[in-house]
Order: C-alpha cells, then sequence, then structure tokens
C-alpha cells in the first residue's frame, strides 16, 4: 500500500529561526484566485478577477493553524518574483491588517491578512516590520481585499493594523 502524503495544511507551522512556513495560493500578478482544495489534496480555480485588477502580492496561508474565521490564516508574502501555487516558503513576519468581512447574511467576520517577507528574499531582505514597506503599500492592500470583497458580495473594514508581535501573537492562538 502506497505511503500517505501529508496534505499542504498539516505541515508544521514555523521553520527554522523562528519564520512561519507558507504554502502560496494565487502569485503576485494573477487574475486568477486559486485556492488550496484540503479534500482533494491539490489547488482549485476559484475566480477570474476583473479586467485589470490582480494580486498584488503572492498570496497564501500558514499551515496547521485557523483563523477565526475557520480556514486557515492568510498571508501576503514580499519576494522577488511571483511564486506559484503550491509552492511551500519560509517567512519572518514584519505585521498583520487586523480586519472583518460582512458576509452576504450580514454577519461580520474577522478575517486578517498577515504580511510577510520571505526568508530568502533579496530586495525586501531590508524589511522587518510595517514601518520599513513604501509609504501607501498598506493603503493599497486594503484597497485590493475592499475592492476583491466587494466583487464577492461582502464588505470589509480594517479594525486596526499590527506589528510582527501582533502577527506571531494571531499565529500562535491560530495554531492546531
Amino acid at each position: 500500500m502506497p505511503k500517505a502524503t501529508p496534505l499542504l495544511s498539516c505541515l508544521p507551522t514555523f521553520g527554522e529561526e523562528g519564520a512561519v512556513h507558507v504554502v502560496i495560493e494565487t502569485p503576485k500578478g494573477s487574475p486568477n484566485k486559486y485556492a488550496y482544495a484540503e479534500a482533494f489534496g491539490t489547488f482549485q480555480f476559484k475566480m477570474v478577477l476583473p479586467e485589470g485588477m490582480s494580486f498584488p502580492y503572492d498570496f497564501g496561508f500558514i499551515p496547521s493553524t485557523k483563523g477565526a474565521d475557520g480556514d486557515p490564516l492568510d498571508i501576503l508574502i514580499l519576494l522577488d518574483a511571483p511564486a506559484f501555487p503550491g509552492c511551500v516558503l519560509e517567512a519572518r513576519l514584519v505585521g498583520v491588517i487586523e480586519a472583518e468581512q460582512r458576509e452576504r447574511d450580514g454577519t461580520w467576520e474577522r478575517n486578517d491578512r498577515l504580511i510577510g517577507v520571505a526568508v530568502k528574499a533579496r530586495t525586501h531582505a531590508h524589511i522587518h516590520a510595517l514601518s520599513d514597506l513604501r509609504p501607501g503599500m498598506l493603503d493599497e492592500v486594503e484597497a485590493f481585499f475592499a475592492q476583491y470583497n466587494q466583487l464577492a458580495g461582502k464588505d470589509f473594514r480594517v479594525v486596526r493594523r499590527g506589528d510582527a508581535e501582533a502577527a506571531l501573537a494571531l499565529v500562535r492562538q491560530g495554531g492546531d
């Protein structure tokens, strides 16, 4: 009998030296949204964004975690070039956009977006905190998610921005 392959969602949360493991779902620049489908152990096409709209950074999840919405914690990754769906990398946390989204039934649900830098990134190696990001970058990311959620019939609002320690606390809180 063949040996069972571990699911990407079950990988360890932490890598070396406190970095988190990240599974990329949707690469930077993609107008297509992909999501890991645990039931199939593969990636599933979810939707196409409108003409001219694409993911501003690599987007994925931190394995073996759960956010308030019941899904693995979402994370945006700064990397020199886009990765690909299913790529696993290590990242250092630099902060979090704590947010809520209003579901179609009218209820508000927490859905935070962590921000990380790939440990092996070159052009983003200097980024260790949200204050190291270029001016306006977080505003643009928040606007992207507001528009993205609006297209899905949901509202998106930022509760607050948090530092790397706040992001790490969410990861520890959401660990299995």
